[in-house]
């Protein structure tokens, strides 16, 4: 993960890969992504039991902060 102060910034990057702006998040939303369950509470006794609960709410909160698109698909192996 690679933080930048603006969009701009990211474009003029020499990493930067076309075709890539869809993966361009806001910082607000990657700690609403972090903060959930999935993460949160990776330390919990039971978190291998609830993992199929916390993993659908992070889908839940990826389409909430609008990471719907294919950039954001499961790619096929």
């Amino acid at each position: 993960m690679n933080l930048f102060r603006s969009e701009e910034h990211i474009r003029n990057w020499t990493g930067f890969v076309q075709g890539t702006e869809e993966g361009i998040t806001p910082l607000n939303d990657l700690v609403k992504l972090f903060s959930g369950s999935y993460f949160k509470k990776r330390m919990d006794p039971d978190w291998v039991s609830r993992s199929r609960e916390y993993g659908k709410e992070m889908v839940a909160t990826f389409r909430e902060v609008g990471k719907t698109g294919p950039f954001w698909q499961p790619k096929k192996p």
